[in-house]
């Protein structure tokens, strides 16, 4: 479990189009995660 101050670990993940996004290709930038459970979408 990350604590407020932890640097996040790297990680990679699929958009919704397939593509994939490492976390490392955005050092530097902000960054917003959103996640939400799979039951409250139409897929």
């Amino acid at each position: 479990m990350l604590k407020p101050g932890d640097m996040a670990p790297d990680f990679t993940v699929p958009d919704h189009t397939g593509r994939t996004h490492k976390l490392s290709e955005y050092h530097g930038k902000t960054v917003v995660l959103w996640f939400y459970p799979k039951a409250d979408t139409p897929g």
